[in-house]
Order: C-alpha cells, then structure tokens, then sequence
C-alpha cells in the first residue's frame, strides 16, 4: 500500500533562539559524525509550529552520512514533552528532528527526505532541521553554517523534499530545559565514547595491544571533549551566570530605589 502526503500541513517554523543556539551547539561538538535530536513545541490552528526546548539524543550507531536512535530514547523525548506541557500549562509535544551535516551541504538526503516521511506517517505536521557545520565558502575561504527547514511530500516511493519558513524568535535568556540540554552534551559525547570503546574492547579479548590502543583511543577522546565542548560550555554557562547575578543586583538597586520613594510619597500622603 502507497503512503502519499500533498496536503500543506505546516506552514512555518518559528525556532527560540537558545534553542536554535543549542542546536547549533550539538552540531559543532563534532565534525566526523552526525549527530541528532528532537524538537518540543506546539503547533498552532494557523499551521505554524512554534519550538521552545529540545532533546539531544545519544547515537546508537555513528556513521559519517548517518544517525540512528533507540525507540527508548524517543520515549524519553515524549515523557519530557508530557513534563513541560504540565508545567507550561501548553499542549508541549515533540514535533520534528534535527541533525547535522558536517562538512557536506545542507540540503537533505535521499535517505533524510524517506526518514523524514517515515516520521510524517505518524504526524503530518513532523518537520526535520538540517544544520551544515564545518563547511568552507568557496569565494571567501571562510568558515559558513547553513540550515534548512523541510518536510516530505509524494508517496513513499519516490518522496520529494518540500521547503520549509524557518523563523528564529529573539530570547532575552536561556530557558531552564535550553540550559540542561546544554550541560547535558559532555555526558552524551562521553557515553557514546565509552560504548565504542567498550565494543572495542569485546572484539579483541586476550589481546593486549588492542587493549592498550583502545585505553589511549578512550583518553584521547576524553581530552577531546574536555577541552573543545566541556570548557567552552563552562565559560558559556559562567557567563550567563555572572549575567544574570548582574540583573539580579540591578533590580535590587531599583527595587530599593522604588522603595523609597512609595514611602517618601506615603510620608507627603499622611501630612
């Protein structure tokens, strides 16, 4: 049986920008893999989706043109939705994926476009976010990120991709689920090292120089998380520490200032 999509279900993509920034973020914590994550929000009766927080996903296989996830980190990715809607007192559901392509171009694959069908087939209003990292302009030899925005359309056997508006909301401040999404990134890249190592490590039993390789590949990639992804995320995070304590005092300092003068005015009142 054919599976055909021609409906415009969604018409826009409005993304929050510390979401849009955490993204971005996971993208660039490595330039050989793919990496991946799912989308939280709401879609509105204007068919316009509106992206508020994000899950990053652990890699159950890593490959250079691909990225795959367990179903039980999907489920985990709903549970976190069912959360911030309680909290949010708004219909929170995971509504798209995004992943990385580092060192290709941004438009999605013939595989991408069937995956992204796959997840339409369940949710019409589905929608997948590409981020091209690690790409050099030819012209100016300099470093670019692109993003796009897309769903599929036609039938499952020969899908199309269907350009998608991709709007990014200003935000003041990194929301709270944003900021644990962000802190959570070391652990991802250390798991999915340690799992590697550990396979590793089962196909060469009683053989003590792989063994000894697969340590000093283990501590090589621990290095590499700890001074390219952990300590920029420290810095980041310092910074927005020390830049909320700065609002924190300033609005003390207004709060008194106010303060004073109700009582100044209560005082001229009572005469």
């Amino acid at each position: 049986m054919s599976f055909r999509i021609d409906d415009e279900v969604l018409k826009c993509v409005h993304m929050n920008a510390d979401v849009y920034k955490v993204c971005l973020q996971h993208a660039l914590s490595t330039e050989k893999e793919e990496v991946m994550g799912l989308l939280i929000g709401e879609i509105d009766e204007n068919k316009e989706a509106r992206v508020s927080a994000l899950v990053m996903l652990r890699r159950s296989d890593k490959r250079k043109d691909r990225v795959e996830i367990s179903p039980e980190q999907l489920s985990g990715a709903a549970e976190l939705a069912e959360k911030l809607a309680e909290e949010l007192k708004r219909p929170m559901r995971v509504i798209g994926w995004y992943h990385s392509h580092p060192h290709i171009t941004v438009w999605p694959s013939h595989v991408d476009i069937r995956t992204q069908l796959s997840y339409q087939m369940l949710d019409q209003g589905f929608v997948g976010i590409i981020f091209s990292v690690f790409s050099e302009d030819k012209s100016s030899k300099e470093q670019e990120i692109q993003v796009t925005c897309f769903q599929s359309v036609g039938c499952d056997a020969m899908p199309e991709k269907r350009d998608i508006d991709l709007f990014i909301v200003p935000t003041q401040t990194v929301s709270e689920p944003c900021l644990k999404a962000m802190v959570r990134l070391p652990e991802i890249l250390v798991e999915e090292e340690r799992e590697t190592h550990d396979k590793a490590c089962q196909l060469a039993v009683n053989n003590i120089l792989s063994a000894v390789y697969n340590d000093a590949e283990l501590t090589k990639a621990m290095c590499h998380i700890a001074e390219l992804v952990s300590l920029p995320l420290f810095t980041t995070v310092d910074k927005l520490y020390r830049d909320s304590e700065s609002k924190v005092n300033k609005l003390k300092l207004e709060k008194d200032h106010l303060t004073k003068q109700l009582k100044r005015l209560q005082e001229i009142s009572h005469k």
